[in-house]
Protein backbone atom coordinates (compact mmCIF):
# COMPACT_ATOMS: atom_id res chain seq x y z
CA UNK A 1 0.00 0.00 0.00
CA UNK A 2 1.67 3.42 -0.66
CA UNK A 3 0.98 6.42 1.03
CA UNK A 4 0.63 5.20 4.20
CA UNK A 5 0.05 7.63 7.48
CA UNK A 6 -0.80 7.69 11.02
CA UNK A 7 -2.37 10.24 12.23
CA UNK A 8 -2.52 10.48 16.33
CA UNK A 9 -2.81 12.11 19.44
CA UNK A 10 -5.73 14.67 18.32
CA UNK A 11 -9.36 14.52 19.55
CA UNK A 12 -11.33 13.84 16.54
CA UNK A 13 -14.96 15.22 15.87
CA UNK A 14 -16.91 12.96 13.94
CA UNK A 15 -20.04 14.77 11.91
CA UNK A 16 -22.18 11.48 11.68
CA UNK A 17 -21.86 9.89 15.08
CA UNK A 18 -20.98 12.78 17.47
CA UNK A 19 -18.12 10.81 19.14
CA UNK A 20 -15.45 14.04 20.08
CA UNK A 21 -13.02 11.93 21.64
CA UNK A 22 -9.56 10.18 20.78
CA UNK A 23 -8.40 8.21 17.79
CA UNK A 24 -5.89 6.78 15.22
CA UNK A 25 -6.81 7.35 11.82
CA UNK A 26 -4.80 5.31 9.40
CA UNK A 27 -4.51 6.22 6.05
CA UNK A 28 -3.48 4.21 2.83
CA UNK A 29 -4.05 4.77 -1.14
CA UNK A 30 -4.88 8.19 -0.30
CA UNK A 31 -7.83 6.98 1.32
CA UNK A 32 -8.90 6.20 5.11
CA UNK A 33 -7.71 2.73 5.99
CA UNK A 34 -8.77 2.23 9.65
CA UNK A 35 -9.92 4.53 12.29
CA UNK A 36 -8.69 3.07 16.25
CA UNK A 37 -10.56 4.73 19.24
CA UNK A 38 -8.26 2.13 21.51
CA UNK A 39 -6.90 3.86 24.54
CA UNK A 40 -3.25 3.30 23.25
CA UNK A 41 -2.21 5.72 21.30
CA UNK A 42 0.01 4.56 17.79
CA UNK A 43 3.57 5.23 18.15
CA UNK A 44 4.49 3.25 14.43
CA UNK A 45 6.76 4.97 11.97
CA UNK A 46 4.91 7.72 10.11
CA UNK A 47 2.78 8.38 12.85
CA UNK A 48 2.06 11.96 13.10
CA UNK A 49 1.31 13.22 16.39
CA UNK A 50 -1.26 15.77 16.72
CA UNK A 51 -1.56 16.74 20.55
CA UNK A 52 -3.73 19.30 21.51
CA UNK A 53 -5.48 19.62 17.90
CA UNK A 54 -8.82 18.69 17.00
CA UNK A 55 -9.18 16.48 13.71
CA UNK A 56 -12.05 16.79 11.44
CA UNK A 57 -13.12 15.34 8.32
CA UNK A 58 -11.73 17.88 5.00
CA UNK A 59 -14.18 20.69 5.23
CA UNK A 60 -16.69 21.21 2.28
CA UNK A 61 -17.13 24.75 1.25
CA UNK A 62 -20.34 24.48 -1.17
CA UNK A 63 -20.82 28.07 -2.22
CA UNK A 64 -17.73 29.70 -3.12
CA UNK A 65 -16.84 32.17 -6.30
CA UNK A 66 -13.49 31.44 -8.34
CA UNK A 67 -14.20 34.27 -10.86
CA UNK A 68 -12.03 32.38 -13.42
CA UNK A 69 -13.30 32.29 -16.84
CA UNK A 70 -12.94 36.08 -16.53
CA UNK A 71 -11.91 37.87 -13.92
CA UNK A 72 -8.72 36.45 -12.71
CA UNK A 73 -7.67 39.94 -11.60
CA UNK A 74 -9.93 38.81 -8.76
CA UNK A 75 -9.42 35.13 -8.28
CA UNK A 76 -8.16 32.21 -10.57
CA UNK A 77 -9.24 28.49 -9.88
CA UNK A 78 -5.59 28.05 -8.32
CA UNK A 79 -5.64 31.09 -6.23
CA UNK A 80 -9.35 30.34 -5.01
CA UNK A 81 -7.85 26.44 -4.33
CA UNK A 82 -4.62 28.29 -2.04
CA UNK A 83 -7.13 30.38 -0.23
CA UNK A 84 -9.41 27.02 0.57
CA UNK A 85 -6.48 25.15 1.93
CA UNK A 86 -5.23 28.11 4.04
CA UNK A 87 -8.62 28.12 5.40
CA UNK A 88 -8.84 24.52 6.21
CA UNK A 89 -11.19 23.43 3.63
CA UNK A 90 -10.10 20.37 1.17
CA UNK A 91 -13.25 21.26 -0.94
CA UNK A 92 -15.05 23.63 -2.80
CA UNK A 93 -18.41 24.06 -5.24
CA UNK A 94 -17.48 26.90 -7.36
CA UNK A 95 -20.50 29.07 -8.62
CA UNK A 96 -21.10 29.91 -12.74
CA UNK A 97 -21.64 33.29 -12.48
CA UNK A 98 -18.10 33.83 -14.44
CA UNK A 99 -17.52 35.80 -17.49
CA UNK A 100 -18.92 33.91 -19.92
CA UNK A 101 -21.55 31.86 -17.51
CA UNK A 102 -20.76 27.99 -16.98
CA UNK A 103 -23.87 27.09 -18.68
CA UNK A 104 -22.24 24.69 -21.29
CA UNK A 105 -20.46 21.63 -21.03
CA UNK A 106 -17.63 22.77 -22.18
CA UNK A 107 -17.13 25.62 -19.41
CA UNK A 108 -17.70 22.61 -16.84
CA UNK A 109 -15.01 20.61 -18.67
CA UNK A 110 -12.67 23.84 -18.53
CA UNK A 111 -13.01 24.34 -14.66
CA UNK A 112 -12.87 20.30 -13.90
CA UNK A 113 -9.63 20.90 -15.94
CA UNK A 114 -7.84 23.96 -14.78
CA UNK A 115 -8.83 22.13 -10.96
CA UNK A 116 -6.42 19.21 -11.55
CA UNK A 117 -3.54 21.19 -10.75
CA UNK A 118 -5.40 23.06 -7.70
CA UNK A 119 -4.79 21.50 -3.94
CA UNK A 120 -7.69 21.58 -3.24
CA UNK A 121 -10.88 19.84 -4.99
CA UNK A 122 -12.76 22.05 -6.71
CA UNK A 123 -16.07 20.83 -8.22
CA UNK A 124 -17.97 22.92 -10.43
CA UNK A 125 -21.63 24.41 -10.43
CA UNK A 126 -23.81 25.16 -13.77
CA UNK A 127 -25.75 27.72 -14.81
CA UNK A 128 -29.55 27.01 -14.64
CA UNK A 129 -30.26 29.14 -17.55
CA UNK A 130 -28.22 29.94 -20.81
CA UNK A 131 -26.04 32.90 -20.24
CA UNK A 132 -27.98 33.40 -16.74
CA UNK A 133 -30.25 35.57 -18.33
CA UNK A 134 -33.41 33.50 -16.79
CA UNK A 135 -34.55 33.10 -20.60
CA UNK A 136 -33.98 29.70 -21.74
CA UNK A 137 -32.80 26.55 -19.68
CA UNK A 138 -28.91 25.55 -19.98
CA UNK A 139 -27.96 21.74 -21.14
CA UNK A 140 -28.18 20.98 -17.58
CA UNK A 141 -28.49 16.96 -17.82
CA UNK A 142 -25.35 16.92 -20.41
CA UNK A 143 -23.34 19.48 -17.81
CA UNK A 144 -24.10 16.89 -14.95
CA UNK A 145 -22.67 14.11 -17.28
CA UNK A 146 -19.43 16.26 -17.52
CA UNK A 147 -19.01 16.75 -13.97
CA UNK A 148 -21.40 19.49 -12.47
CA UNK A 149 -22.48 18.54 -9.09
CA UNK A 150 -25.63 21.16 -8.58
CA UNK A 151 -26.89 23.86 -10.73
CA UNK A 152 -27.96 27.43 -9.99
CA UNK A 153 -28.37 31.00 -11.16
CA UNK A 154 -26.65 32.84 -7.98
CA UNK A 155 -26.18 36.29 -8.46
CA UNK A 156 -29.38 36.29 -9.45
CA UNK A 157 -32.60 34.46 -8.89
CA UNK A 158 -34.39 33.04 -11.86
CA UNK A 159 -37.84 35.35 -11.46
CA UNK A 160 -39.17 32.92 -14.03
CA UNK A 161 -41.29 30.26 -12.05
CA UNK A 162 -42.21 28.09 -15.18
CA UNK A 163 -38.37 27.81 -15.76
CA UNK A 164 -37.59 27.08 -12.34
CA UNK A 165 -40.20 24.34 -12.27
CA UNK A 166 -38.85 22.59 -15.48
CA UNK A 167 -35.24 22.74 -14.12
CA UNK A 168 -37.11 20.85 -10.81
CA UNK A 169 -38.36 18.35 -13.10
CA UNK A 170 -35.45 17.71 -15.27
CA UNK A 171 -33.05 17.35 -12.03
CA UNK A 172 -35.35 15.13 -10.51
CA UNK A 173 -34.44 12.39 -12.43
CA UNK A 174 -29.91 12.31 -11.53
CA UNK A 175 -31.05 13.25 -8.14
CA UNK A 176 -28.95 16.66 -8.14
CA UNK A 177 -30.26 20.24 -6.81
CA UNK A 178 -31.16 23.68 -7.69
CA UNK A 179 -29.20 26.00 -5.31
CA UNK A 180 -31.63 29.43 -5.24
CA UNK A 181 -30.21 32.42 -4.98
CA UNK A 182 -33.77 33.85 -3.76
CA UNK A 183 -34.44 37.37 -4.60
CA UNK A 184 -37.45 38.58 -6.97
CA UNK A 185 -35.28 41.78 -8.77
CA UNK A 186 -38.48 44.20 -8.83
CA UNK A 187 -38.73 43.89 -4.64
CA UNK A 188 -35.01 45.11 -4.73
CA UNK A 189 -33.90 46.88 -7.66
CA UNK A 190 -31.75 49.86 -6.94
CA UNK A 191 -31.24 48.45 -3.19
CA UNK A 192 -27.76 48.77 -1.61
CA UNK A 193 -28.79 47.56 1.93
CA UNK A 194 -31.31 46.19 3.63
CA UNK A 195 -34.15 48.11 3.83
CA UNK A 196 -34.42 49.14 7.82
CA UNK A 197 -34.20 52.44 9.80
CA UNK A 198 -30.74 52.14 9.34
CA UNK A 199 -31.07 52.75 5.98
CA UNK A 200 -33.83 55.52 6.37
CA UNK A 201 -31.29 57.14 8.41
CA UNK A 202 -28.53 56.53 5.90
CA UNK A 203 -30.70 58.33 2.92
CA UNK A 204 -30.01 54.37 1.25
CA UNK A 205 -32.41 52.68 -0.92
CA UNK A 206 -33.45 49.53 0.65
CA UNK A 207 -33.81 45.54 0.11
CA UNK A 208 -36.94 44.88 2.03
CA UNK A 209 -36.65 41.06 3.46
CA UNK A 210 -39.67 39.94 1.67
CA UNK A 211 -37.40 40.44 -2.08
CA UNK A 212 -36.02 37.19 -0.37
CA UNK A 213 -39.25 35.58 1.78
CA UNK A 214 -41.38 35.36 -1.91
CA UNK A 215 -38.99 33.35 -3.82
CA UNK A 216 -38.07 31.35 -1.23
CA UNK A 217 -41.95 30.41 -0.31
CA UNK A 218 -41.68 29.80 -4.01
CA UNK A 219 -38.95 27.69 -4.66
CA UNK A 220 -40.02 25.36 -1.45
CA UNK A 221 -43.75 25.46 -2.62
CA UNK A 222 -42.09 24.33 -6.08
CA UNK A 223 -39.88 21.61 -4.93
CA UNK A 224 -43.09 20.14 -2.98
CA UNK A 225 -44.97 19.98 -6.19
CA UNK A 226 -42.34 18.69 -8.42
CA UNK A 227 -40.49 16.08 -6.17
CA UNK A 228 -37.33 18.29 -6.86
CA UNK A 229 -34.62 19.14 -4.55
CA UNK A 230 -33.89 22.78 -4.29
CA UNK A 231 -31.43 24.27 -1.69
CA UNK A 232 -32.13 28.00 -0.30
CA UNK A 233 -28.51 30.07 -0.63
CA UNK A 234 -27.43 32.54 1.82
CA UNK A 235 -30.40 33.01 3.98
CA UNK A 236 -30.41 36.19 5.53
CA UNK A 237 -33.88 36.97 7.09
CA UNK A 238 -35.90 35.37 10.14
CA UNK A 239 -38.72 34.93 7.49
CA UNK A 240 -36.99 32.75 5.44
CA UNK A 241 -35.53 30.72 8.16
CA UNK A 242 -39.14 29.92 9.49
CA UNK A 243 -40.25 29.03 5.74
CA UNK A 244 -37.55 26.28 5.88
CA UNK A 245 -38.81 25.49 9.36
CA UNK A 246 -42.62 24.34 8.33
CA UNK A 247 -40.92 22.96 4.75
CA UNK A 248 -38.78 20.49 6.90
CA UNK A 249 -41.81 19.43 8.92
CA UNK A 250 -44.03 18.93 5.65
CA UNK A 251 -40.96 17.10 4.60
CA UNK A 252 -40.45 18.97 1.54
CA UNK A 253 -36.98 18.34 0.01
CA UNK A 254 -35.48 21.72 0.89
CA UNK A 255 -31.89 22.11 2.10
CA UNK A 256 -30.16 25.61 3.56
CA UNK A 257 -27.16 27.26 4.11
CA UNK A 258 -26.28 30.37 6.17
CA UNK A 259 -22.94 32.46 5.48
CA UNK A 260 -20.74 33.72 8.65
CA UNK A 261 -21.20 37.17 7.68
CA UNK A 262 -24.83 36.29 8.32
CA UNK A 263 -24.84 35.18 11.45
CA UNK A 264 -21.89 37.68 12.84
CA UNK A 265 -22.59 41.05 11.63
CA UNK A 266 -25.87 43.35 11.24
CA UNK A 267 -26.90 46.32 9.06
CA UNK A 268 -26.08 48.80 11.59
CA UNK A 269 -22.25 48.34 10.95
CA UNK A 270 -22.98 50.41 7.42
CA UNK A 271 -23.35 53.65 9.38
CA UNK A 272 -18.68 53.36 8.58
CA UNK A 273 -19.89 53.11 5.04
CA UNK A 274 -17.19 50.46 4.72
CA UNK A 275 -18.09 48.71 1.26
CA UNK A 276 -16.34 45.42 2.51
CA UNK A 277 -20.04 45.05 3.99
CA UNK A 278 -21.70 45.66 0.97
CA UNK A 279 -23.06 42.02 0.12
CA UNK A 280 -26.10 40.46 -1.91
CA UNK A 281 -28.46 39.25 -0.04
CA UNK A 282 -27.48 42.23 2.82
CA UNK A 283 -26.62 42.19 6.40
CA UNK A 284 -29.73 42.36 7.85
CA UNK A 285 -31.21 43.11 11.52
CA UNK A 286 -30.12 41.94 14.94
CA UNK A 287 -33.59 39.71 15.00
CA UNK A 288 -32.61 37.87 11.80
CA UNK A 289 -28.87 37.45 12.69
CA UNK A 290 -30.55 35.50 15.90
CA UNK A 291 -33.07 33.86 13.89
CA UNK A 292 -30.16 32.70 11.74
CA UNK A 293 -28.28 31.35 14.90
CA UNK A 294 -31.28 29.59 16.24
CA UNK A 295 -31.76 27.77 12.84
CA UNK A 296 -28.15 26.42 12.70
CA UNK A 297 -29.26 25.35 16.25
CA UNK A 298 -32.23 23.74 15.50
CA UNK A 299 -31.11 22.44 12.36
CA UNK A 300 -33.09 23.85 10.24
CA UNK A 301 -29.69 25.27 8.45
CA UNK A 302 -27.78 22.46 7.17
CA UNK A 303 -24.72 23.96 5.93
CA UNK A 304 -22.61 26.64 6.53
CA UNK A 305 -20.91 28.22 3.67
CA UNK A 306 -18.59 30.92 2.75
CA UNK A 307 -20.15 32.84 -0.51
CA UNK A 308 -16.78 33.95 -0.93
CA UNK A 309 -16.73 36.29 -3.23
CA UNK A 310 -13.59 38.11 -4.44
CA UNK A 311 -13.22 42.06 -5.95
CA UNK A 312 -10.72 44.41 -6.96
CA UNK A 313 -9.60 47.33 -4.51
CA UNK A 314 -10.72 49.72 -7.09
CA UNK A 315 -14.26 48.62 -7.25
CA UNK A 316 -14.54 47.71 -3.72
CA UNK A 317 -13.04 51.71 -3.17
CA UNK A 318 -16.00 52.86 -5.09
CA UNK A 319 -19.06 54.85 -3.52
CA UNK A 320 -21.00 52.82 -1.57
CA UNK A 321 -23.84 52.57 -4.09
CA UNK A 322 -21.67 51.39 -6.63
CA UNK A 323 -19.40 49.36 -5.30
CA UNK A 324 -19.77 45.84 -5.90
CA UNK A 325 -21.77 43.06 -3.44
CA UNK A 326 -19.73 40.33 -1.60
CA UNK A 327 -16.77 39.52 0.72
CA UNK A 328 -13.96 36.72 0.58
CA UNK A 329 -14.60 34.41 3.44
CA UNK A 330 -12.76 30.92 3.23
CA UNK A 331 -9.47 31.83 5.38
CA UNK A 332 -11.70 33.57 8.24
CA UNK A 333 -14.90 31.30 8.29
CA UNK A 334 -13.31 28.77 11.08
CA UNK A 335 -12.32 30.97 13.04
CA UNK A 336 -15.86 32.79 12.88
CA UNK A 337 -17.80 29.73 13.52
CA UNK A 338 -15.53 28.58 16.48
CA UNK A 339 -15.73 32.16 17.90
CA UNK A 340 -19.49 32.67 17.08
CA UNK A 341 -21.25 29.66 17.68
CA UNK A 342 -19.24 26.88 19.27
CA UNK A 343 -17.56 28.97 21.89
CA UNK A 344 -20.84 30.74 22.70
CA UNK A 345 -22.66 27.07 22.70
CA UNK A 346 -24.61 27.73 20.10
CA UNK A 347 -23.21 24.38 18.51
CA UNK A 348 -21.17 21.66 19.69
CA UNK A 349 -18.38 20.68 17.83
CA UNK A 350 -19.67 17.42 15.98
CA UNK A 351 -22.77 20.12 15.33
CA UNK A 352 -20.68 22.85 13.75
CA UNK A 353 -18.22 20.29 11.86
CA UNK A 354 -21.40 18.40 10.41
CA UNK A 355 -22.94 21.64 8.88
CA UNK A 356 -19.28 21.94 6.90
CA UNK A 357 -18.44 18.71 6.45
CA UNK A 358 -20.83 15.63 5.68
CA UNK A 359 -24.29 17.60 5.61
CA UNK A 360 -22.55 19.61 1.88
CA UNK A 361 -21.33 16.54 0.94
CA UNK A 362 -24.51 14.40 1.13
CA UNK A 363 -26.87 17.53 -0.43
CA UNK A 364 -24.07 17.60 -3.58
CA UNK A 365 -23.23 13.53 -3.36
CA UNK A 366 -20.10 14.04 -2.89
CA UNK A 367 -17.34 11.38 -1.72
CA UNK A 368 -15.46 12.55 2.22
CA UNK A 369 -17.06 14.64 5.07
CA UNK A 370 -17.01 11.10 6.86
CA UNK A 371 -14.46 8.93 8.95
CA UNK A 372 -15.78 6.00 7.13
CA UNK A 373 -13.38 3.42 5.62
CA UNK A 374 -12.35 3.73 1.86
CA UNK A 375 -13.45 7.93 2.38
CA UNK A 376 -10.85 10.27 0.78
CA UNK A 377 -8.18 11.09 3.48
CA UNK A 378 -9.16 14.45 3.40
CA UNK A 379 -8.57 15.86 7.05
CA UNK A 380 -9.38 19.94 8.77
CA UNK A 381 -6.51 20.28 11.55
CA UNK A 382 -7.84 22.48 14.08
CA UNK A 383 -5.73 24.02 17.33
CA UNK A 384 -9.20 25.00 19.01
CA UNK A 385 -7.83 27.33 21.21
CA UNK A 386 -5.32 29.38 19.13
CA UNK A 387 -6.21 33.26 19.28
CA UNK A 388 -5.30 35.11 16.08
CA UNK A 389 -5.98 38.50 14.72
CA UNK A 390 -7.17 38.78 10.85
CA UNK A 391 -4.39 40.42 8.76
CA UNK A 392 -4.94 41.05 5.26
CA UNK A 393 -1.03 40.34 4.21
CA UNK A 394 -2.36 36.62 5.30
CA UNK A 395 -4.84 36.17 2.83
CA UNK A 396 -3.80 33.65 -0.07
CA UNK A 397 -6.81 34.96 -1.86
CA UNK A 398 -6.24 37.72 -4.82
CA UNK A 399 -8.50 39.87 -3.42
CA UNK A 400 -8.60 41.05 0.33
CA UNK A 401 -12.08 42.31 0.52
CA UNK A 402 -12.83 41.08 4.28
CA UNK A 403 -14.84 43.38 6.82
CA UNK A 404 -12.82 40.95 9.38
CA UNK A 405 -9.69 42.69 9.09
CA UNK A 406 -8.33 43.65 12.53
CA UNK A 407 -10.78 41.13 14.40
CA UNK A 408 -9.25 38.81 16.99
CA UNK A 409 -10.79 35.46 16.40
CA UNK A 410 -10.56 31.83 18.65
CA UNK A 411 -9.50 28.45 16.47
CA UNK A 412 -7.96 27.84 12.92
CA UNK A 413 -7.07 25.32 10.31
CA UNK A 414 -3.54 24.54 11.06
CA UNK A 415 -3.30 22.03 9.04
CA UNK A 416 -5.48 20.93 5.70
CA UNK A 417 -4.59 17.46 4.26
CA UNK A 418 -6.06 16.35 0.69
CA UNK A 419 -5.58 12.79 -0.39
CA UNK A 420 -3.46 11.81 2.48
CA UNK A 421 -0.97 14.73 1.32
CA UNK A 422 -0.60 17.77 3.76
CA UNK A 423 -1.33 20.85 1.33
CA UNK A 424 -1.19 23.49 3.72
CA UNK A 425 0.68 23.45 7.37
CA UNK A 426 0.89 26.09 10.14
CA UNK A 427 3.16 23.80 12.50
Amino acid sequence: MNNEMVLTGAKIVDPVTGYFGPADIHIADHKIFRVDKKKKRASAKGAMNLKGLYLCPGFIDMHVHLREPGREDEETIQSGAEAAVAGGFTAVACMPNTEPALDSAEGIKFVIERARAARARVYPVGAITVGRKGETLAPMLEMADTGAVAFSDDGSGLQNGHLMRRALEYLRAIDLPIISHCEYSDLASGGVMNESFTSTVLGMKGIPPIAEELMVARDIMLAEYTGGRVHIAHVSTCGSVELIRRAKRARVRVTAEATPHHFTLTDELIRSFNTNLKVNPPLRTRKDVDAIKKGLKEGIIDVIATDHAPHSIEEKEMEFDYAPCGMIGLETAIGLVVTELIKKRILSWPEAVAKMTVNPARILNLPGGTFEVGAPADFTVIDPTLEWVVSKDDFRSLSKNSPFIGRKLTGRAVMTIVGGEIVHSLI
